[in-house]
């Protein structure tokens, strides 16, 4: 399929939900930073489908996208750099790690969680600080990423942070506390 940029644009703005799907799901093999940044839009679409196809079609993306995902990581919508985020860490983007950290700080609980996420599961090492912290966020997905990432980064929860897990009382954190006590090596 060979749309323009301006072709794509009046397709993803209109409200067909299945013309904006069938589209996006055409678009895995694009170049064009103007139409992937067109794609990146549908990220913020009302239609969870229509953001579904979008991350679908940026995560099956071959090409080095990379630099438009990243760019993407500031971008005003919370929708747009939380996927952008989970997309960068699907494709094995470690380039993306700095920009992730920042994400750390957002004012979206989401997107922060999103972040803790990303960098769990790209094994970053080097944020093992910031995902430490994340663990005394008020909000409670946030300290749920934050803690999972700290299990997948290999580090060790001090007595401090094992309390502050304890006192959520929720299953996730109970799974969490026994992956690091042996019981469970299967999360």
């Amino acid at each position: 399929m060979s749309s323009t940029v301006k072709e794509i644009s009046q397709i993803l703005g209109n409200n067909d939900n299945g013309e904006k799907i069938s589209l996006l799901s055409n678009l895995t093999k694009i170049t064009d930073s103007e139409i992937i940044k067109q794609i990146i839009s549908a990220l913020d679409d009302e239609e969870i489908h229509v953001r579904g196809e979008a991350f679908s079609s940026l995560f099956l993306n071959d090409n080095d996208i990379s630099e438009v995902l990243i760019s993407s990581l500031t971008n005003e919508s919370k929708n747009i750099r939380g996927y952008s985020a989970l997309i960068l860490a699907n494709r094995g983007n470690t380039n993306s790690i700095n920009a992730l950290i920042d994400l750390t700080k957002d004012k979206s609980g989401m997107v922060r969680s999103c972040a803790f996420g990303a960098l769990g599961h790209l094994r970053a090492n080097q944020a093992r600080k910031e995902i430490h912290n994340g663990i005394f966020d008020d909000n409670i997905e946030v300290k749920k990423s934050a803690a999972f990432a700290t299990y997948l980064i290999g580090e060790k929860l001090s007595e401090l942070e094992k309390r502050e897990l304890e006192k959520q009382n929720d299953n996730d954190f109970e799974k969490i506390l026994k992956w690091w006590t042996g019981r469970d090596l299967n999360p």
